[in-house]
């Protein structure tokens, strides 16, 4: 199969299909127990195909059509091709040797996503960090790495970056915390490069960043790091992705994702605004 092109999102697809099945399902009244019979598969099968959480089989995908009354020959036609569809794999695909399961769902919901807010304390965010200072976070993180496969992060974490400059970008909203940029990784002159790549960054139209001052004491990001990403399709909602060191969690439910927008909404609110956030990158580039 043909790899999918930047921002076209098999994950969401995906999900999307996922969705349109269960409420097939539940408008016929269709336990998933039934529905797995149909598909030889078990009722958690057909938990994880709703969820979006597994790949397709057309033939699967067709059975459960007929289970489910879609006797319209465009409808189903539509559905069989999004199934095909949700099957082509992500450009990042080929990065699956260094690429933890969790973080391929993560890599293609960021490549569907129309907005993206990110909240960082530690490191400057991936989607904003220079190649030298990637570089270096990475090498950090991956003690015994060979080269080829730190060259290898490097190179999918700046291939991740390209949708930001590209037709259709997506919104990139970033807070930063000054601890992360207080942080030296690398050495001074990975550092310059950094505040002088995070200064071009925040110039472009579609991107917003923010340093959450030292000055202004606690904060409402009390939790720790999290991204908040939402996407075009009317039908999905916003997923607040949260990380850890050996994997990571999907939030969608309606209460948790509210909670941490409050929390976003609070954090740009107490922030320094965007054009003060420039002027103290530059302050830190001088002093760097």
């Amino acid at each position: 199969m043909t790899p999918e092109t930047s921002g076209s999102g098999s994950t969401v697809r995906r999900i999307l299909l996922g969705s349109q099945l269960r409420r097939l399902r539940e408008a016929r009244s269709v336990s998933r127990q039934e529905a797995g019979y149909v598909i030889r598969a078990s009722e958690s099968k057909i938990s994880r195909l709703e969820l979006g959480r597994v790949s397709f089989k057309e033939r699967d995908v067709d059975d459960l059509l007929t289970l489910y009354g879609v006797d319209d020959a465009e409808e189903r036609a539509v559905l069989l091709q999004l199934a095909r569809d949700a099957n082509t794999p992500g450009w990042w695909h080929r990065y699956s040797d260094i690429l933890p399961g969790w973080f391929q769902t993560y890599v293609g919901l960021e490549e569907s996503a129309a907005l993206i807010r990110t909240y960082e304390l530690q490191f400057v965010p991936g989607l904003l960090q220079s190649e030298g200072y990637a570089r270096a976070v990475i090498r950090q993180g991956n003690a015994g790495a060979s080269e080829h496969e730190i060259d290898q992060r490097v190179d999918l974490r700046m291939q991740r970056q390209e949708r930001l400059t590209a037709p259709e970008a997506p919104r990139l909203w970033a807070v930063l915390d000054e601890g992360a940029l207080r942080r030296p990784i690398g050495g001074p002159e990975v550092m310059r490069g950094q505040f002088e790549h995070l200064i071009r960054m925040a110039k472009l139209p579609n991107v917003t960043v923010q340093i959450m001052p030292f000055r202004f004491g606690g904060h409402a990001a009390e939790g720790g790091a999290f991204s908040i990403l939402r996407f075009p399709e009317q039908d999905l909602p916003d997923v607040v992705y949260v990380e850890n060191l050996t994997g990571a969690m999907y939030l969608d439910k309606r209460d948790d994702v509210d909670t941490y927008l409050q929390v976003m909404e609070r954090l740009c609110v107490d922030s320094e605004t965007p054009e003060r956030t420039v002027e103290l990158l530059g302050d830190l580039l001088r002093e760097a």
